[in-house]
């Protein structure tokens, strides 16, 4: 094993989050978009420790000489390095959040403590425990004599260490979930407590008959990683029913970290960590909140202040599309490609309610994994149903942390006359296909839609996701395939156009690296460029390390985790790794094998992770049209170039920002204004007065011009 050449998965996760913890002390990035990133950094970790950290405590039960297949860490030695990681993190976090407060009071907006509250204030404050929080609060006083209570998971609990002769005494009100958190003070400036503050401060009022020797807040995160499979093997109970039945099982799982605002004393913290069954490593001291998401709420009080967040930016229509004509003959025409957010979904939307009045259409299948929580997708759906056609819908019950919702959505589904599946036993189906099929006179026609990004019309916005609509035959019928095997519980085991995994994706992947190593021990020019979320397949990472070896180019734009590290001398020097964390979440996958005048072109809903290669549905379509194909180049190329929010990853494992003696260049920004460009396009304006878009996108990469100079 080369060591060098691998990064621990989770270690290289908590790279991503600091990149991220970046974004909200970057002075370029508006000023309330900051603090918005400081509580999406805090949501990420919370889902960090429920998910992963949960399974690397549920491996090492298991067995706890398990390895890691990369850097080879035990289960024990990858829980150190995480927990003594998050502890650097946390200082660098509450910095973060308290430099950011401090900016926010030149613009009138302050977080107050009571020790800087007027005499007005605090008596507000007073009058307002009184009458909105302590009605509404259930102390309690635990000792050994007392049942230990269940703390929910990720809420606010605000706890006192109790003097007593006897034993350790401690005192809990719940602080969060049943009042609002925010309290804005009176006054012209917007000044803001939190509920949980307010509790703290007045723990000696609600138990008056203690002597409170010490006391802090508390937030209690829980394993969440259950086993969603469990519920197929009861087959006399209906699986949405037992999904049902684990979520609330989900709630109820061991403890995997503790957060506190302040240091207890020993023998309280002692006794909470017994109870709690979890070690000194797993508690976490900060001073900035526990629970960031009450960002959110303050942000709709300082909506006016403009200046404080992005400018808005609206996804634009395609100029590929006219809103003239029905979409289905302009899809037969030719394929479309939609770029979210740039452009908007609803050209999809469309599609989906002008088949319900398309006398032709037979039958439409979807694969539903995360949709909105009003979903004019669904409804789409729902209305082809009322129509008479044909629907199926797979509803993955198990998309993590959208398993209620999809719950919710396949009764409805099913209520309005779809047919409702749920996917194949042990593997989610994780793919993003639609296929529309249409019996036209004796001809029978199909329009398939397959894209990198989820039927959600939220994220749409704020994802950066591709959608290919595509009338080539081939296409459809192999389409078709995927739907009839999952229908009968199966995986395709072959295609000729689409990558389906997990029989027909990692195999034909490696088939390509392979064909570009050959290219280059030819002594030929040989590239593959990849744009993922993850990388850690070790199959695929030792493969693309075989690639490097042999002279192959390879560029990587990777979001988040990448278990390889590039340009170590010997075997990765001929990788290179970009991470772009930005205003919007990277989120199109997109696979490259040649140069550009003989490449194939991929764009898919799999990552290279082991988990999307070999135990999930996911489908990579084949880019056939070749002005789309130009464009997607053209995109790739774009983003190894951005220099505004690209990190490039190092040697030694670590990211570092871009910098460069090119025009200055965020990806982000450049694709959304071609996306207001093509959508505005003045045909009667003089050619010289300004550059065509393929002009401008060659000026740029030639490093000439100062396009979105900052």
């Amino acid at each position: 094993m080369i060591k060098n050449c691998y990064d621990n998965r989770e270690l290289s996760w908590l790279k991503f989050n600091y990149r991220v913890l970046e974004e909200a002390q970057d002075k370029s990035v508006p000023l309330f978009e900051r603090l918005s990133f400081c509580s999406i950094f805090q949501s990420n970790l919370d889902e960090f420790f429920m998910i992963r950290v949960g399974s690397i405590y549920d491996q090492m039960l298991l067995d706890e000489d398990f390895r890691e297949n990369k850097t080879n860490m035990t289960c024990k030695e990858q829980l150190d390095a995480i927990f003594q990681r998050v502890k650097e993190l946390s200082p660098i976090r509450d910095n973060t959040y308290f430099q950011i407060i401090s900016e926010l009071e030149v613009f009138g907006i302050e977080q107050t403590d009571f020790k800087s509250l007027s005499k007005k204030e605090e008596e507000y404050a007073q009058i307002y425990f009184n009458t909105e929080i302590k009605p509404l609060i259930s102390p309690q006083v635990i000792d050994k004599r007392i049942p230990f209570p269940f703390f929910k998971n990720k809420e606010i609990y605000a706890v006192a260490y109790l003097e007593s002769k006897s034993s350790v005494k401690l005192g809990i009100i719940p602080a969060s979930g049943v009042f609002e958190r925010l309290i804005i003070l009176p006054g012209e400036k917007l000044r803001f407590m939190l509920a949980e503050d307010l509790i703290l401060h007045y723990m000696p009022q609600v138990f008056e008959n203690y002597k409170i020797i010490d006391k802090s807040l508390m937030r209690v995160t829980r394993n969440a990683d259950i086993n969603a499979d469990e519920a197929l093997y009861d087959h006399d109970v209906d699986f949405r029913d037992a999904m049902a039945e684990l979520l609330k099982k989900r709630k109820k799982l061991s403890p995997v970290r503790l957060e506190l605002s302040r240091h207890l004393s020993e023998p309280a913290l002692d006794y909470l960590c017994e109870k709690l069954e979890i070690g000194m490593s797993q508690v976490f001291y900060l001073k900035s909140p526990l629970d960031l998401s009450f960002v959110y709420a303050l942000g709709e009080r300082c909506s006016s202040r403009a200046e404080l967040f992005y400018n808005k930016l609206i996804p634009q229509k395609s100029p590929d599309i006219s809103e003239h004509e029905a979409l289905i003959p302009q899809i037969l025409r030719k394929d479309i490609l939609l770029s979210y957010p740039y452009e908007s979904i609803k050209p999809f939307i469309r599609l989906l309610n002008e088949a319900a009045e398309d006398p032709h259409v037979v039958s439409v299948k979807i694969t539903l994994y995360r949709v909105a929580k009003n979903s004019s997708i669904v409804e789409a759906l729902i209305k082809l149903a009322e129509a008479g056609k044909d629907v199926l819908a797979l509803v993955e019950l198990r998309a993590r942390f959208d398993e209620e919702n999809n719950i919710g959505w396949s009764k409805r589904l099913e209520d309005a006359g779809c047919t409702v599946i749920y996917g194949l036993e042990h593997l989610k189906v994780h793919s993003k296909l639609l296929l529309i099929t249409r019996k036209n006179g004796k001809k029978v026609e199909y329009i398939t839609q397959i894209g990198t990004g989820n039927y959600n019309e939220k994220t749409a916005a704020l994802y950066t996701d591709l959608s290919l609509m595509t009338a080539n035959p081939e296409i459809g019928i192999e389409a078709g395939t995927v739907f009839n095997a999952l229908s009968i519980g199966n995986c395709v085991e072959s295609a000729s156009h689409l990558l389906v995994a997990p029989l027909c994706l990692q195999k034909r992947i490696i088939e390509m690296i392979d064909y570009e190593i050959e290219t280059a021990k030819r002594g030929e020019s040989a590239y593959i460029g990849l744009k993922l979320n993850s990388l850690t397949d070790k199959v695929l990472i030792d493969k693309l390390i075989e690639a490097s070896q042999a002279g192959v180019k390879i560029e990587m734009v990777v979001r988040g985790i990448c278990c390889l590290v590039a340009g170590v001398q010997g075997y990765t020097e001929n990788i290179s790794v970009t991470s772009i964390v930005g205003r919007f979440l990277e989120h199109s996958r997109i696979y490259i094998f040649g140069t550009p005048e003989r490449c194939k072109v991929y764009i898919s809903s799999a990552d290279f992770m082991t988990r999307n290669t070999l135990r999930r549905v996911e489908v990579a379509v084949p880019i056939l049209d070749a002005g789309i194909r130009a464009r997607i180049l053209d995109m790739f190329y774009i983003m190894l170039k951005d220099n505004v929010k690209a990190r490039v990853q190092n040697p030694d494992g670590t990211y570092s920002r871009k910098y460069n003696n090119l025009a200055v260049l965020n990806s982000q920004e450049f694709f959304f204004e071609q996306a207001y460009e093509r959508a505005s396009e003045i045909p009667s304006e003089a050619p010289k007065k300004k550059l065509s878009i393929g002009g401008r996108i060659k000026r740029l990469l030639s490093g000439k011009g100062r396009f979105l100079e900052k």
